[in-house]
Formats: C-alpha cells, structure tokens, sequence
C-alpha cells in the first residue's frame, strides 16, 4: 500500500482493547462485524428509491450498500489504499437510515427535534458504536477508529453529516473513496432503476452528456433489447467515473506529494476526486433524478403517507413503550424514552414499521 493509505501500524486502533486475530486484519474484523450486524440485514427491507415489498424488482438500502463497496474496493486497489477499510466503510455507510428513505428521515428528524434531532450519518455511529449490542463486555461493535472516523465524515450533495466528536478535518483517503463511490453507485443505478420503472423516458435524456457518451460508449443504438440498453448505460457511466475518478486522484496525490495519513486529516479538501468534466457530468445526472424520479408524482405519494405512518408509531411507542424489546425498554431508562423510541423506528424495516401500525401495536 500507498504511504498515505490507513494501516493498522498507523491505526488508532479501537476503544476497547481486543486480541489480534490470527488470521485476518482489524479493518477485516471490522468488515465482517458490519456485515453479521442486525443493522445490515434490515438495510434489505429500506427504501432506497422503491419501496421493498411493493417494488421488489429494484435497489434496496442493502444492494446499494454492497454496490458502493464494489465500487470503493476498485478505486482504493487502483490507488494503493487499504481496500478492507473502504469495505468496512461503504458497507456500513447507509445503517443509520430510517425506514421510508430521505421522506422518513426528515420526519425522525422533526420528532426528535428536541432532543438532538435526526440525521443517517450521526445515526450510523450510534448504531455502530451503542444500538448493536453482540458482545457480553461493551455496547456497540468496537470498530476500528479510522472506520468510525469515516462513517462520521461521511458527506454528499444529499450527505450533511452533523457534529460529531472527531477533530480531523477530513477522513482518511479511503473514507473519500466511500463518499466518491456512494455517489458514482446512486446516480447510475437510481437512474437504471427510474428507466425500468418507466419514471424516466429514455428521451428526456439526450441533454445529458454522460448519458449520451455512455450511450455511445456501448453503441446502444444496436442493441435491440431495451432493458439490455438501460443496464449497459448504467455500467457504463460507472466504468466511465470510475476510471476518470482514478485518474484524476492519481494526479492530485502525486502533485500534493502527501507522505502519511496525518497530511491527509490536516486538508479539508479531497484528495480523492473526479475531473471537471465528469464532476459537471454527475452534478447534471443527480438534478436530472431529482426533478424527474425523486420528485416523480407516483413517488411521492408514498412519502405523503410516511410522515403520518411514523408519527403514529412514534406516538403510540412513547404512550406504550413496553411494546419494544426488552433492550430498547433498557435503553429508554438510560437515555430518556423519547431518544429510545427514535432509535427503535429507525432500525425498522419499511414492512415491520407497517405491520406494527396494522396491528395497532
């Protein structure tokens, strides 16, 4: 690896103390923990565009979640970088989404106004570091800094991580790699998913340059099958901002001329980056999904519905709190009901948050 990439020699380490494992890496351990977690699992039943359950045949929170480590393991090989630390870090960046996507975190975020609000990424380390609980001598999974120092950094056009504890100025580079894939996997398959769904008329495309390149990159004019042609254009646009990302970083790294890990936390400008011709290419893609798949009128018919859904459930479990799980009871005792409740909505599925309201409970 790079002079500049997270090893466990420059590693923080973790905040309780653990025997190394005989046969894999703290950022491996930390990979598997994140994967076996309750929070992972649950990703397979949240919404990432479609609701699962009602719209089975496209992404959920958990098949982005391992499209952005694909793409994130690519780039960190590519560059030098520890790929097992990107791993840990894509998998794990979507486990404090509530259920119902965006639409159910803005209403999280309303209801526990008054106690610190609600954000994904804040969320995530509370899961990571409190919610998760498989180990008898601590609470949380015990991750290795530079992963937790990821998740907290974690940012995006539709990212806003909050406050946080760490004094870093930015993450490590594979935590940039994360962001960078996260974003590269959103605008590619939310787009093959919108076609699919016939939300985007393939038409309304033409003004897009990274479309069209992609479009004549895999000559779609001559393949005949149309749900080929919209998969072939997805892959091709992550082909296209994966090699120009790792590119492009290449030359910035090797101009900045960075010798460790503590150079990179001391800029709090990426390192890790697309040219000005894609980063113009991927802006457009991501305005042209919100205005025409996430703001789609059959879309937001569900999100209408979500803030009543949850503020219900909220109301009910805070009335009737014996009706979680003896953990979230305990929880509640500790760090106020309110606060308890939020965290156990969050960790709901779409399809479990509607069946407790069908049940009444």
């Amino acid at each position: 690896m790079n002079c500049y990439a997270v090893t466990e020699n420059t590693s923080c380490g973790r905040a309780f103390q653990e025997k190394p494992h005989p046969y894999r890496s703290g950022f491996e351990r930390d990979r598997d923990r994140i994967i076996h977690c309750t929070a992972f699992r649950r990703l397979e039943g949240k919404t990432q565009v479609f609701t699962p359950g009602l719209d089975d045949y496209y992404r959920t929170r958990l098949t982005h979640s391992i499209e952005v480590a694909q793409i994130g393991r690519t780039i960190a090989k590519a560059l030098g970088l520890n790929e097992s630390l990107t791993e840990a870090i894509c998998l794990a960046h979507d486990l404090g989404h509530s259920p119902f996507g965006h639409s159910g975190e803005k209403v999280l975020d309303t209801l526990a106004r008054d106690f610190g609000g609600f954000e994904h990424n804040w969320q995530g380390l509370r899961v990571v570091d409190f919610l998760e609980h498989p180990y008898p001598d601590f609470y949380g999974l015990n991750l290795m800094y530079e992963t937790r120092l990821g998740l907290a950094k974690h940012h995006s056009p539709y990212d806003k991580p909050r406050g946080n504890d760490f004094q870093e100025q930015n993450c490590s580079l594979e935590g940039q790699v994360a962001n960078i894939a996260d974003r590269i996997a959103i605008s590619s398959h939310d787009l093959e998913d919108g076609m699919r769904a016939g939300l985007i008329d393939s038409n309304s495309l033409s003004d897009l340059s990274i479309v069209r390149q992609a479009q004549q990159q895999i000559d779609s004019a001559t393949i005949n099958d149309t749900s080929i042609r919209k998969t072939r254009t997805a892959k091709a646009i992550i082909d296209r901002l994966v090699s120009d990302c790792i590119s492009s970083s290449s030359q910035i790294l090797a101009k900045a001329q960075i010798k460790s890990v503590d150079e990179v936390y001391r800029h709090s400008d990426d390192f890790i980056v697309l040219s000005e011709e894609e980063k113009k290419g991927i802006i457009d893609l991501e305005s042209f999904l919100f205005e025409n798949l996430y703001e789609h009128k059959s879309l937001q018919e569900t999100n209408k519905k979500v803030k009543g859904w949850l503020e219900q459930l909220f109301e009910q479990l805070c009335a009737r709190p014996e009706h979680m799980p003896e953990h979230f009871q305990d929880l509640g005792a500790k760090q106020g009901l309110q606060r308890t409740v939020c965290d156990y909505i969050a960790g709901m599925t779409d399809r479990y948050c509607l069946l407790m309201l069908e049940r009444g409970l």
